[in-house]
């Protein structure tokens, strides 16, 4: 089983959009993705995590929102007709698009930060759950997610957050080349 879980964990890589293959994938992978997402660890049983998704037509309200987002809440000496093009674009390559929320609990003793944290490890059991089933994807914090009009399309109260959307699709390999520094030079031993 440890071998199994270090492959999975060192092979798995991100996959953008645009190297996505045609073809949707079934539901039954997406609730299981999903499932797999709320078996993250938190402290306190807070479940901070909630997620939208977007298939089908729906991919077509992302791909609009987003752009009008972006055009609406940019400044016209930041706006670059590129960005926008890309936002737009993006959603309409994949098969799926999950939006990625963190509810804030009631409990005011547990840290905000430990909420996010939380929605980082869902996160990340969504991305082992999409490599281990032979997909791709991406988590993006970058297009409408900086935006506060991103924040009101999405209901979202004054302590939650949203941190960004996850894009699913097919791909023709998953083999991808990884690289990662030294750990020795991460790593700090006490040893007494």
């Amino acid at each position: 089983m440890q071998n199994k879980i270090s492959e999975l964990i060192r092979n798995r890589r991100s996959f953008f959009p645009h190297e996505f293959i045609e073809g949707e994938i079934p539901k039954e992978d997406i609730l299981e993705i999903l499932e797999n997402a709320n078996w993250a660890p938190n402290h306190g049983l807070t479940e901070p995590w909630r997620f939208t998704v977007f298939s089908g037509e729906g991919l077509k309200t992302l791909s609009q929102i987003q752009g009008e987002v972006y055009k609406d809440n940019t400044p016209e000496e930041e706006f670059q007709q590129a960005r926008y093009e890309k936002l737009v674009k993006l959603p309409l390559q994949s098969s799926h698009v999950i939006a990625i929320k963190m509810k804030r609990g009631n409990n005011a003793k547990i840290p905000k930060v430990e909420e996010i944290e939380a929605v980082a490890c869902a996160v990340q059991n969504m991305a082992l759950t999409v490599t281990a089933m032979g997909y791709g994807g991406y988590w993006s914090t970058g297009g409408m997610v900086k935006f506060k009009a991103s924040r009101e399309f999405f209901g979202l109260n004054t302590d939650d957050e949203f941190l960004g959307l996850f894009y699913i699709g097919k791909v023709a390999t998953t083999e991808k080349e990884g690289k990662r520094g030294d750990l020795s030079e991460k790593v700090t031993w006490v040893n007494e």
